[in-house]
């Protein structure tokens, strides 16, 4: 029985399973998005975002305790440096899952795994969005067209003499 046994084991024992995670956290942080299997993102998430949230304070107890489970200078220096400018206002969240379909070969789900603040076209579509919106109200389009209507009118008089 599986009671009480709260993450996937991904068919691998403790210490495959923790370098798998350590590594893909390092893919993540170097590359911003990565592509894998859906139960391994899932996973992922789970394990990197505690250490993300670890660098909004740049303290040398947080840069050990990240290197402690990643092991990887550059790493930690990109997470404490870039990352954590990005990720300073953010309460929780870092990371974003998008589904991509099944796998040719074992039909295994696949998915990326990015760095939600990296996602340079989604933030540009979520700006314009945001824009586009205006409120309608009748008393305002009703008095905006009104003298919009008589400045051409005005204006073609004196074109015509």
């Amino acid at each position: 029985m599986r009671h009480n046994k709260s993450f996937n084991h991904l068919s691998r024992k403790k210490a495959h399973r923790d370098s798998l995670l350590a590594n893909m956290t390092i893919a993540l942080i170097m590359r911003k998005r990565i592509f894998t299997t859906l139960a391994k993102a899932k996973a992922l998430r789970m394990y990197a975002e505690p250490l993300i949230n670890r660098a909004k304070d740049d303290s040398m107890a947080n840069r050990r305790l990240v290197f402690s489970y990643l092991q990887n200078k550059e790493a930690v220096t990109e997470l404490f440096r870039e990352v954590a400018q990005k990720i300073a206002d953010r309460n929780g969240g870092y990371t974003r899952i998008l589904k991509t379909g099944n796998r040719l070969g074992d039909n295994a789900k696949t998915c990326f795994i990015e760095l939600v603040d990296y996602n340079e076209a989604m933030l540009k579509e979520a700006g314009e969005s945001k824009k586009g919106r205006t409120r309608r109200s009748r008393r305002k389009s009703a008095a905006a067209e009104a003298p919009a209507t008589e400045a051409p009118a005005a204006e073609e008089a004196p074109k015509a003499e």
